[in-house]
């Protein structure tokens, strides 16, 4: 299993309406950072539907098209809900940096979801931060993570 992200590969980005500003400014400072970003939608603030872009994003994921994935709506359960209907995509709804960082250690978690109606765009980009940063750490939760 891979313990970290492949920055060769893209990362996919996607949003709903409610997580769209968010998407925006985490976007830029992953491309500032060096990430090559495949933005997968909505690209405006007009409503629309969270599968239409969480599937897209998982589909690359799951495919290798993508090295992982950040998911963003107004609470982050729609968005985690179709990702996790992808064979292969461990995708975490988190809402603290912790949370963040255990989904990789422990969950060998492929897709952060955000829930941008909860956090801050500050906790936002630093969760994405440490999601990207943290390694899995195999061991122990290897075989869990197998046996999902």
């Amino acid at each position: 299993m891979n313990k970290t992200f492949d920055k060769s590969l893209p990362l996919a980005i996607g949003s709903d309406h409610a997580g769209f500003e968010y998407k925006e400014e985490i976007k830029k400072k992953l491309q500032a950072a060096g990430w090559l970003v495949e933005d997968k939608g909505t690209y405006s603030l007009d409503s629309t539907d969270y599968p239409d872009y969480a599937h897209p994003l998982a589909t690359m994921v799951e495919d290798g098209k993508a090295t992982a994935g950040i998911l963003i709506c107004g609470s982050g359960n729609g968005v985690c809900m179709t990702a996790n209907k992808h064979a292969g995509i461990r995708a975490a709804l988190c809402w603290t940096d912790e949370l963040a960082s255990l989904a990789r250690q422990h969950n060998n978690a492929n897709v952060l979801c955000i829930p941008s109606r909860f956090v801050s765009l500050q906790l936002s980009e630093q969760m994405t931060d440490t999601f990207l940063a943290t390694e899995f750490e195999g061991g122990r939760h290897e075989k869990r993570v197998e046996k999902i």
